[in-house]
């Protein structure tokens, strides 16, 4: 299988599931329910922008907050 070199400013779906605090199943329904968007990779290896994992993080820290 061919290695795929991650672009600075993405995750892997691993990675932003560690981030995000959740299962890898859980990322995948974010994308699912239009949460969070694929920035890049293939249908089984996608990448996600550093810029809206955070951007999650963030409104999940407000709904806690409130």
């Amino acid at each position: 299988m061919q290695s795929q070199i991650l672009r600075p400013g993405y995750l892997t779906a691993h990675q932003t599931a560690q981030v995000l605090g959740v299962k890898l199943g859980a990322v995948r329904q974010l994308v699912y329910r239009g949460r969070l968007q694929r920035a890049g990779g293939t249908p089984r290896q996608p990448w996600y922008a550093v810029a809206d994992v955070q951007a999650l993080l963030a409104e999940r820290a407000a709904a806690d907050a409130a």
